[in-house]
Parts: C-alpha cells; structure tokens; sequence
C-alpha cells in the first residue's frame, strides 16, 4: 500500500496529520537534516573566519552569501538527496558531509577549503547542536504558545466565573463551597508555574570531539584555544555551552524539559477530568455545533470527547516523555547507538502533548456555566455550614463544638430550617449569630471569588 494518511502508522501522520504541521519544521526527518546543514555550514564559516587557521582564507561575501542560502533556501529535494547519499554510505551525517562538497563543488574557495567540512567534528557534535536548535525552536514557537492559549482561556474563564458559587466534593462528598472561577485560577496557577519552568529550561549543547576531549582538533591546532571557540561556536547558536561531555552531549536537560512537558499534561490530565465530571453532573453545558453527532444510536448524546481527546493523548505523550527522560541521560561508557533511535521520537511525545492542548482548548471554548444546575446541588448542602458553625463555637469558647456538629449532621440529610434551630440555640454573641444566620451554602465561599479575579495578574 502506498504511504498516504490513510495508510500511515502513527496517526500523527494519519488522522492527525493536519494538526501536526505545526511541528513539522522542528522534528520531521527532513528538520533534522535541515538543522544539522545549519550546524555544518556555520562551523566552517567559523574556521574560515578564525586566523589562527591560515589554511582557510577568510570567505568572499559571495561564498558567504552562496552558504547562508544553502541553510535558508535548504528544500525537501535537498534532503532527498542527502538520504540518497547515505544509502550508499549509510551513515546520515557523513552523507551530509559528501552532499556539501558536492553541492558547493563549482565554488573555488570552498573546494579549497573541503576538507574544512566536518572539521574535527564527531557526528553528536552537529547532531547534539541540531536536536537542541528543534527543541528550542519547537518549544518558542509552538509549544508555549499552545499552553499560553490553554492559561489565557481559563483565566477568562476564571475571571467570568468567579462569582459562581459551587459545591465542593473531597472523597466525593459534599464539602465546603467554592466558585467555579477558582477552581479555573487553581489550574491557572499550576500552569504557569510549569511554564516559567519550561521557558527557563537552558538547553545545552557540546562541540568537543569524538570523546569530549579536542584529540583531534589539538593534532593539528595544538596552540589554538579550542574550548573557548567551541564555547563561542555553541552559545552563537543560542544553546548552553556544556564543557564535560562524553562522544555525545549527556541530555540531562533534554530530560529535564521533558519531564516539564510530562508535569503540565499531568496537571492538564486532572483538569480533562474534573470538567468531564463538572460536565456529567450539569455544572457545564457544551455549545452545541450543527452536524456533530455525539451517538451512533442515541440522538441526545453530546459527549465531552474534547476532554477525552486530551486526556487520552497526554497520557499517550506522558508515557513516550518518560521514557525520553528516563533514557537519554544514560549511555554506556563514552558513547552507545540507544539514544539516536530514541532521540528521533521527541515529535512522537510532544506531538501527542501538542493534540492534547489543542483538544483541551477545543473543549474549555465550548463550555457554558449553568449556573441554576449547580444552585441545586447547593441548595440540598446545608450541611456544609458545619464547618463556620463550630470553627465560630470554637472561637467563643463553647466546649465539644465539632462533636455536637458531628452529632447533628453526619450522615443525615440537613435542610436550613434544622441549621438555623440549631444557631438559635447557641450562646453565642449577638454579632456572630447574626452572621452565621445570615450564611448560606451559596454565600459561604471565603475568598473564593477574590482569589478567582486577581489570577492573571502575576501570571502569563
């Protein structure tokens, strides 16, 4: 069967496809031979440019230019190319090398300079370069936005909904009431901080040869500063310079953005589920699109399947980044294949992630607070106002205040007319009984809608 998205393996590149384009520039095959390009040409740029290698005559700004629009105008074809190369060599980066000099074999000054190609350089030495170049780009320009859009939403959502008033539920039961706004800002607040964590993580990339050590660059340059160009060389591209490496660059901070990754679809996981559930009980209604079917036999069906989408891709994502994260820091002695296959599924992981966001923000568009349906629930909680009635007996000193509130509510169906019996009862000063007759479960939320309007403030 010829390949197509009918016939693709992975529904990334199937069912998905269309939703991966995004992506595509950073972590296809094609990216990879495209970043590492980059890597090759700016290296040799580098050594031409550097005077303590005479061998290589600075560059005319025409060979200059005929090498930047290598890397810009760098097409599909290109990359075609290369892997036909390495057919024959089946060695990808070395194929890169000959497809170099053969591309660039009509300009004098480069065919001067040839050997200059890969100069000293260990395939992780551009490869370490390049999947740091996709994660940093993938991460800038895809990723965070997707997250930021999923933060921006439900602060909205926070903001409109903080005077909502709503029955909590730990363990399942009926518990002390908060808003529906705030329990959009506590997944707010958790957003941003793995995001803050995420944007700060320094990718960080090696340039030292084939066992970390410069062997072969000091054989022939034995007076020229190596780690200080390579630091150079490193930090130009807008990575971390990491001077203690092995053959390979050891992934430590590969791990640690993965594992960021996998934190946020943790947390976003929780609240696929909680809205599913606030969707089941009716707290949420779902706008409704012309043409959807949500049941093959049942008409009235309109199933939460954003929330669903999210949840079962992030778990999908969240198993394929623990394994990135858990793998790629370990390479037995300086240097073993595992990690190149391994390395090659990051878009695998983070393709899922990016599903996962896009369903969920999907979802969170369609919602509509009913804000009658979740009154009811409040309405038949009387028992909730337990809590303010003995943490106020407490306060005045009346004794056994939880037991005598554990006596009268647990486990028996409370309604204001018992609550209320029971205030007047009390020996309490006339201010505090004032106020907890005053009380309702609909009003009984603290700080709730306070804490649900300032979110955003300090967040992106």
């Amino acid at each position: 069967m010829p390949p197509s998205i009918l016939t693709a393996l992975s529904p990334l590149d199937g069912r998905y496809s269309a939703r991966m384009d995004a992506l595509r520039p950073y972590f296809s095959e094609y990216a990879l031979i495209h970043y590492r390009t980059r890597i090759e040409v700016e290296w040799l740029k580098t050594l031409a440019a550097h005077p303590g290698i005479p061998e290589i005559p600075g560059f005319s700004q025409d060979t200059l230019t005929q090498l930047d629009q290598l890397v810009s105008q760098f097409s599909e074809s290109d990359a075609a190319q290369i892997k036909a190369i390495e057919v024959r060599t089946n060695h990808d980066v070395k194929a890169l090398e000959y497809w170099l000099r053969e591309k660039l074999s009509d300009n004098a000054e480069i065919v001067a300079a040839a050997e200059f190609i890969h100069f000293g350089c260990t395939s992780e030495d551009i490869n370490n370069l390049s999947h740091g170049l996709m994660l940093a780009g993938a991460r800038s320009q895809v990723l965070l936005p997707a997250l930021d859009a999923i933060i921006s939403r439900l602060t909205v959502l926070a903001h409109e909904l903080a005077a909502v008033p709503m029955l909590s539920r730990t363990h399942g039961q009926t518990a002390t009431p908060t808003t529906l706004g705030k329990e959009m800002a506590n997944a707010v607040a958790r957003l941003a901080r793995q995001r803050r964590t995420i944007a700060e993580i320094s990718l960080l990339g090696k340039f030292n040869g084939a066992v970390g050590n410069y062997n072969a660059h000091l054989s022939a340059y034995p007076d020229l500063d190596w780690p200080a160009l390579s630091k150079t060389f490193v930090e130009a591209q807008g990575l971390e310079f990491n001077p203690y490496t092995t053959q390979i660059e050891p992934h430590d901070a590969i791990a640690e953005l993965m594992h960021a990754f996998s934190r946020v679809n943790t947390i976003l996981i929780d609240l696929d589920r909680d809205i599913w559930g606030y969707i089941s009980l009716g707290y949420f209604k779902q706008k409704l699109k012309a043409g959807e079917v949500g049941s093959s036999t049942m008409p009235h069906k309109v199933n939460p399947i954003d929330f669903e989408n999210s949840e079962g891709n992030l778990g999908l994502a969240n198993a394929i980044l623990g394994h990135l994260a858990e793998k790629l820091p370990i390479s037995r002695w300086q240097r073993d294949l595992t990690d190149s296959t391994v390395l090659r599924n990051m878009g695998v992981g983070l393709g899922h992630s990016l599903l996962g966001y896009d369903a969920c923000l999907k979802g969170l568009g369609k919602l509509e607070a009913d804000p009658q349906r979740i009154g009811k629930d409040l309405e038949q909680a009387w028992e909730v106002l337990a809590e303010p009635i003995q943490t106020v007996m407490r306060k005045t000193g009346l004794v056994n205040a939880y037991d005598r509130l554990k006596e009268l509510t647990r486990g028996k169906t409370i309604d204001q007319e018992l609550i209320q019996a029971f205030i007047n009862e009390l020996s309490l000063p006339a201010a505090d009984k004032q106020r907890l007759l005053a009380l309702k479960p609909t009003t009984y939320t603290g700080l709730a809608e306070a804490l649900a309007r300032s979110i955003g403030q300090d967040h992106p």
